[in-house]
């Protein structure tokens, strides 16, 4: 058992070692004066009962006499670890060890071959900017490319919109206006000369705020780092603007990428302000749909692209893991932490993606694989299945199964016959959440050990400042275990996907969402329904085969192509 030290003096911190004591079920009775005068001095002794208490979390039991050889090379152990902790080791540093989804002998094409995308005819300018304010990028596009509009009028638009309407979803922290306007004048002006970058020029977009942006402080949603600056872009904030896109602010997060809740209040739900927009990239979700921004980048460990994107009804994409480097954003789980859009529609994440995707030679995980896209090229050559399980489970929101029901139907009306898939149900899924506990307690291991965890606005059982402790808690051999675990699952998700392109699933269906953050396959999450009482938005999802993200983009296009889900807006916020 270790016992957590004070970074600044290389001293025991009394309240964590207190927390350890009782931790293991021993109170301040269990030591000594003389113990204690010793903790205090950075010389804890480590007793036979100490690692029995600590061998008992683990569900071991030693003998005495194993104890016994256990207490002095446990000693020279803690000393170790005052050594690791007396080099600062910044949260941008990834471990020697990365994950890789890809398994053996799996080989993927570095070449894109194609990238086509819609260019809607017949656009013409409204009489108001703001009227645009809910156009997806292909539209806001066309009308830059073709003059009709310009960069620095959409910017403007959109400044006023997050002023306007930003403190009532407080889904802002910084607003980026003078970098924002600067860009945006040199998009007009490179378009002046007839240099044109791409869909992307000119079109305003807005940062989860855990991006690093030099110009302005990146504030993780957390109280700790309200003033922190990161020295250097984010690669996806440095792609985006050699791409022309303008970034106009720097939208909220659940304190430490979870939840909706940061350390200014809460993200609100735009379709319905007494509900959270859920996590962690809450404000690129809120912000997307209400029309505060042309599209927006999200991030998800767990969850936290598909979630917003679901309560706020967005068409969002996790992307597989390595499409997309990480560098320049905050780490929480080297092995599971995703970048992606959140968009008003499924090709403008298509669009984001073309640019964003690629190694860049910081993030060790990020890869240069093939990303092609074509909307008209016909669904005939796409096998897809669905999650029958998660069809068929009972659910206490029956409106929400209607819908999936008929997302599934609709997809049968198109001429293709869903096969029925299963997840194998003899892996603990759920147990293998202790690979994030562990590297996100890692992550932060600084901020658990000072104590500022305090700060954080979440101090309840399942918030971050707990599960930053409890992670102290879980062995390495544990963590070791659960990561060969991953590797089988990893195998038999192969298994039941070989020959399968897409799978169709309810969002939240089973271990699904769990199992896909794990084995890196990509997901996308389009608004399917709306409830009848309060008018919120469901969801349903598309998972993809590794690096099989244009396909699974490929099919929920065609199926947003065939509702109008995606064009309805909340009322609090039409223009």
């Amino acid at each position: 058992m270790t016992m957590d030290g004070d970074s600044d003096t290389g001293g025991l911190d009394r309240r964590a070692f207190m927390a350890s004591l009782s931790a293991m079920g021993l109170g301040a009775t269990a030591l000594p004066a003389e113990l204690w005068a010793r903790a205090d001095a950075g010389q804890a002794v480590i007793t036979k009962g100490m690692i029995s208490a600590a061998a008992s979390l683990a569900g071991l039991d030693f003998t005495d006499a194993e104890l016994e050889l256990m207490v002095e090379d446990l000693g020279r152990t803690r000393e170790g670890y005052a050594e690791l902790r007396s080099v600062t080791i910044p949260n941008s540093v990834p471990p020697a060890l990365h994950f890789e989804p890809a398994l053996p002998g799996s080989s993927y094409p570095s070449e894109s071959t194609v990238f086509r995308y819609s260019r809607p005819r017949g656009l013409e300018r409204p009489a108001r900017t703001e009227a645009m304010a809910f156009w997806p990028v292909t539209h806001l596009a066309e009308m830059v490319r073709t003059r009709q509009v310009t960069s620095t009028e959409l910017t403007q638009m959109y400044l006023g919109r997050l002023k306007a309407h930003g403190p009532t979803l407080e889904c802002v922290v910084t607003l980026t206006e003078e970098l924002a306007l600067r860009q945006a004048a040199r998009a007009d002006a490179e378009l002046a000369r007839g240099h044109y970058r791409g869909p992307l020029h000119g079109i305003p977009w807005g940062a989860k705020d855990l991006l690093a942006e030099d110009s302005y402080v990146t504030t993780w949603g957390a109280k700790p780092y309200e003033d922190q600056h990161v020295p250097d872009d984010s690669t996806v904030g440095r792609r985006l603007e050699e791409a022309g896109a303008v970034l106009v602010a720097k939208l909220t997060l659940g304190a430490l990428a979870q939840g909706d809740r940061w350390f200014g209040g809460r993200t609100n739900n735009p379709w319905n302000l007494e509900q959270g927009s859920s996590g962690s990239s809450a404000g690129p979700g809120s912000a997307t749909i209400a029309g505060l921004v042309g599209f927006s980048i999200g991030s998800e460990t767990l969850g936290s692209i598909v979630s917003p994107s679901t309560r706020c009804g967005a068409s969002g994409l996790r992307p597989t893991f390595g499409r997309v480097s990480r560098a320049g954003a905050m780490a929480l789980s080297w092995s599971m932490d995703k970048l992606g859009p959140m968009c008003r529609s499924v090709e403008d994440c298509a669009m984001v993606l073309k640019v964003i995707h690629g190694a860049d030679g910081k993030d060790p995980t990020a890869r240069d694989v093939a990303f092609d896209w074509d909307p008209d090229r016909p669904l005939s050559d796409l096998r897809v299945g669905y999650l029958a399980s998660a069809f068929e489970e009972d659910r206490t929101d029956t409106e929400w199964k209607a819908f999936d029901d008929s997302t599934l139907e609709l997809i049968r009306s198109m001429g293709i016959d869903p096969i029925r898939i299963d997840l194998p149900d003899d892996i603990p899924y759920g147990a293998m959440r202790i690979i994030l506990s562990a590297e996100a307690g890692a992550a932060f291991d600084e901020l658990t050990r000072s104590g500022r965890d305090d700060l954080l606005v979440r101090q309840t059982g399942g918030a971050w400042p707990n599960t930053f402790r409890k992670a102290r808690m879980i062995p390495a051999v544990e963590y070791i275990q659960a990561n060969r675990l991953r590797t089988m699952a990893m195998q038999r998700f192969a298994d039941v996907m070989d020959g399968i392109d897409v799978v169709v699933t309810p969002s939240f269906g089973g271990a699904m969402l769990l199992l896909t953050n794990l084995t890196g396959h990509p997901q996308v999450v389009i608004p399917n329904g709306y409830r009848a009482g309060d008018g919120t938005p469901t969801s349903v999802s598309f998972v993809g085969k590794l690096f099989g993200d244009s396909e699974a983009l490929r099919l929920a296009k065609a199926v947003q192509d065939a509702t109008d889900f995606h064009q309805q807006h909340p009322p609090l916020f039409a223009v």
